[in-house]
């Protein structure tokens, strides 16, 4: 259906054809598209990485804007988030069927973010038993997820569509868990509320991989929305501690200096809660405030522009909240 025609039709309209579009009404399904297989980095002697672009999604780059990964062990394949549409998840799954026949034992999600989470329903037909903390059931259930999935099925469509549904954990964590599967142990920690209540890290004992989910943002801004900017940082000072080989994050490449890039994102929240902090304590308007903020040692980096402002002012109104004195 044409976007002018839904642009000109009121809220009315638009709410009838939103839920028509939920409900698959508002026209035939149409074939999810197919892609070739992902490019895979391999990172260690059983890891592999799939990285997507530094960009807000899109159907020009088919919402693949996050990572995902691979790790084949003798018990079979875990696999660390599903990417951002069925047909990422499809691509991702002949992928990894280039490198091992093993099944798909397990998906953990680090958290319920659209973009990590639209392509679970493929790999729960492979048979993969899905992992994810407690505290993401909340938002799976909420009207903001379901809102996000019908307006995604028009503005990324035809990558998501009325096919395309949330997907629960079949495991529900409550605290951290030692996943041994042969030849590999994986350490699957809580680390939230940082990004999101529900964060979830996995570190590959033998291999020495850490994957951070969208703790780490590497290379370019992360998106900081409504998120616990402190607790955020305590979280990455325990992943620093770690001292992994090498660094898989939520967006951006891989990292061989994964002290240098888990400090990089702690320094930018950091200098938010710092310059923030100051501007609410002394009642400082918030545009005079990010006005007067030097940003050079961060407006470089890709996604500045779409995402610094909103990280700033959402961090202001974190501060003015908490009431408390900026921390060093």
């Amino acid at each position: 259906m044409p976007t002018r025609w839904y642009a000109q039709r009121g809220p009315a309209r638009r709410a009838l054809l939103l839920a028509a579009l939920s409900l698959g009404l508002a026209g035939p399904a149409r074939a999810q598209p197919t892609l070739e297989p992902l490019p895979a980095l391999q990172v260690a002697e059983h890891v592999w990485f799939v990285q997507g672009e530094a960009a807000l999604g899109s159907p020009a780059n088919r919402n693949f804007i996050s990572n995902a990964a691979f790790i084949d062990t003798e018990q079979g394949v875990v696999v660390i988030d599903a990417l951002g549409s069925p047909a990422l998840a499809r691509a991702l799954l002949a992928t990894i069927r280039l490198h091992t026949p093993r099944p798909i034992r397990y998906v953990i999600v680090t958290h319920y973010h659209a973009d990590h989470i639209y392509g679970l329903q493929v790999l729960k037909a492979e048979g993969a038993t899905i992992l994810a903390h407690a505290e993401g059931r909340e938002y799976l259930g909420s009207d903001t997820a379901e809102q996000r999935l019908v307006a995604s099925r028009e503005t990324l469509a035809p990558w998501i569509d009325a096919q395309t549904r949330l997907v629960p954990a079949d495991r529900w964590l409550a605290q951290d868990l030692t996943l041994p599967m042969g030849d590999e142990t994986l350490q699957i920690r809580h680390v939230g509320p940082a990004h999101t209540a529900e964060d979830l890290v996995v570190y590959a004992e033998r291999a020495g991989v850490l994957f951070a989910g969208d703790l780490v943002f590497r290379g370019r801004i992360p998106y900081v929305g409504q998120a616990d900017s402190r607790a955020w940082i305590d979280a990455l000072e325990r992943l620093i501690a770690l001292q992994p080989r090498r660094l898989l994050p939520g967006h951006g490449p891989m990292s061989e200096a994964p002290q240098a890039d888990l400090q990089l994102t702690r320094d930018y929240l950091r200098y938010l809660r710092e310059r923030m902090g100051r501007a609410a304590a002394e009642m400082e308007p918030f545009e005079e405030a990010y006005a007067n903020t030097d940003w050079s040692a961060f407006e470089h980096l890709p996604l500045f522009r779409a995402a610094n402002r909103i990280n700033a002012y959402n961090t202001y109104l974190l501060m003015e909240r908490q009431g408390l004195p900026p921390r060093p």
